[in-house]
């Protein structure tokens, strides 16, 4: 069984930056995709980016090139760095990881920039 535990959310003004962490702990067979979502209250989960294992990255058009996926296998951690965030960012994001067939999600952390 795979447990999640994020942290580093918090509040931002709008411009800063936050680097949010996933860290992935128990019994990890193969990794086949990492992923942040975010979820406002009202709206369905989206994905914001993700990373494969061989590497390849996507981003959702309302990120890109501001934020930067990235992991730490050594870790079994995963990072979302998040710059020039705007009030729009403001949002709960989950961590997912898709592990062989299994799908686990992380408890959400809460991400409010102020203008």
């Amino acid at each position: 069984q795979v447990q999640l535990v994020e942290s580093g959310g918090g509040l931002v003004q709008a411009g800063g930056s936050l680097r949010l962490s996933c860290a992935a702990s128990g019994t990890i067979f193969s990794i086949n995709v990492m992923g942040w979502y975010r979820q406002a209250p009202g709206m369905r989960r989206e994905l914001v980016a993700d990373i494969t294992w061989g590497g390849v990255t996507n981003y959702a058009n309302f990120v890109k090139g501001r934020f930067t996926i990235s992991r730490d296998n050594a870790k079994n951690t995963m990072y979302l760095q998040m710059n020039r965030l705007k009030p729009e960012d403001t949002d709960v994001y989950y961590c997912r990881l898709a592990c062989g067939s299994q799908v686990y999600w992380g408890q959400g952390n809460q991400v409010t920039v102020s203008s």
